[in-house]
């Protein structure tokens, strides 16, 4: 399905590029491995190759839906009624899928919020591995701007 050179999201950890496709004897059992090198924390990650169909691996979005993830950050409404351990969980729920748009969405919300109160303990964590997992994605889409990637922060 990939390739090595790809640039890919894996959701939880952000945007990486795969560097190998090895063969790897575990417990007996040879097996194919997408070996990928993550942007965030320099950590190298490898996942079988029979297994990234049923895994939350997807290819880094195209810069033709970007201007659609531009649209979701600056517009849309922001629930803020939600109490936060709820607001918390949608937020967890959302950064799960690995869907660019869903980062997006908890980026737009959480930074609002921060606007007009300060975050509690979790929720600027969340803010900031969100944060971080959208712009390690934008840096790898091809025929972006570093205007683009700024509109995001």
């Amino acid at each position: 399905m990939f390739q090595i050179g790809d640039n890919i999201v894996y959701s939880l950890h952000g945007a990486g590029i795969i560097n190998a496709i090895e063969e790897k004897e575990i417990s007996g059992e040879k097996q194919q491995y997408y070996v990928i090198k993550m942007l965030i924390g320099n950590m190298q990650v490898m996942i079988p190759t029979c297994k990234i169909l049923n895994s939350s691996i997807r290819p880094v979005t195209d810069i033709n839906a970007l201007k659609h993830i531009i649209h979701i950050f600056q517009h849309g409404e922001t629930d803020r009624l939600l109490p936060w351990k709820q607001r918390y969980e949608v937020n967890i729920r959302k950064i799960k899928t690995g869907k660019i748009q869903e980062c997006a969405e908890v980026v737009r919300d959480l930074m609002r919020m921060k606007k007009e109160k300060a975050l509690n303990t979790s929720e600027k964590k969340m803010l900031d591995n969100a944060h971080e997992f959208l712009i390690s994605e934008l840096e790898l889409i091809k025929g972006i701007t570093e205007n683009q990637i700024k509109s995001f922060c």
